[in-house]
């Protein structure tokens, strides 16, 4: 698969299919790679790159510290992921696309959408992530990361995450740059020298700045509520893709497409034609 250096964050992506654009934004929370639209919990059934690519060039993409890409120690937030969507969009000569997120990939969609509104011709926001659940649980695997960090030590953190294969939502002790600790030596020898306070800083002041509110996390109502850019908002229904972050976007959002059926019904085929649907309207 192709991988281009943006604004010096390695990013691995495809493109798949033909046909107007469009700009997937993949589930899986701290772990988002492109892979997991076909392997990740109930997207390795729903098949939406395989419906959606007859139609649509489908571009999926590792977000950054997630699968081949790499990252940068520094205190994540949503506007980072912002530009790197962005500069992909700038890479391959794509003025306009339409999004889809699945999962937390629902907060960059809209985040992309607030900064840059010119780009986006429409969003579709899958099972989105948030609700105060979701809120919590993000804050936990933060403080837990935190706890190893200060009892062991970050070349304990290098290790661990070589040895293990887990990601930071499955174990919090690995933290949100294992990916890019098993892919780069250099990375791993800058993240083995790094001061401590200054870590913890920059750790704690992600987890706040990521995770601050208990709804949809990325965007502010404000800004959701003045655009006009067309979305199809899915519901989830568990404790990370509460229906009360589904109905916060539909509340928000001027223009919207609200498909109010529960996860059972969301069948591959049905889902597949809905979004499919929603996309040739706009």
């Amino acid at each position: 698969m192709p991988i281009v250096d943006l604004d010096g964050i390695r990013t691995r992506y495809q493109t798949i299919g033909e046909g107007p654009a469009l700009l997937m934004f993949s589930p899986g929370g701290f772990d988002s790679s492109l892979g997991n639209w076909t392997t990740f919990g109930r997207y390795k059934d729903l098949g939406f790159v395989g419906a959606l690519s007859r139609q649509h060039t489908c571009i999926v993409f590792d977000r950054r510290e997630s699968g081949q890409s790499g990252g940068r120690l520094e205190r994540l937030s949503w506007h980072k992921y912002v530009d790197q969507a962005v500069a992909l969009l700038d890479h391959l000569g794509v003025e306009r696309a339409h999004t889809m997120g699945g999962c937390v990939g629902c907060s960059t969609a809209a985040a992309v959408a607030v900064a840059h509104p010119h780009r986006v011709r429409s969003m579709v926001l899958f099972s989105p992530a948030g609700g105060y659940t979701y809120r919590a649980a993000q804050h936990l695997r933060f403080h837990r990361h935190i706890g190893f960090v200060v009892e062991h030590g970050l070349q304990a953190v290098i290790d661990l995450a070589r040895q293990s294969g887990a990601g930071f939502s499955k174990d919090p002790r690995v933290g949100p740059w294992a990916a890019v600790l098993r892919t780069d030596d250099e990375f791993a020898q800058t993240y083995a020298a790094a001061d401590l306070e200054r870590y913890l800083a920059i750790v704690s002041g992600t987890s706040r700045v990521l995770f601050d509110r208990d709804t949809v996390p990325g965007v502010e109502p404000e800004d959701l509520n003045v655009l006009d850019i067309p979305a199809l908002i899915v519901p989830g229904e568990d404790a990370s893709h509460t229906r009360s972050a589904a109905r916060h976007l539909q509340e928000c959002l001027p223009v919207t497409d609200y498909w109010d059926v529960p996860v059972a019904d969301q069948t591959p085929a049905a889902s597949q034609h809905r979004v499919l649907d929603f996309l040739a309207q706009h």
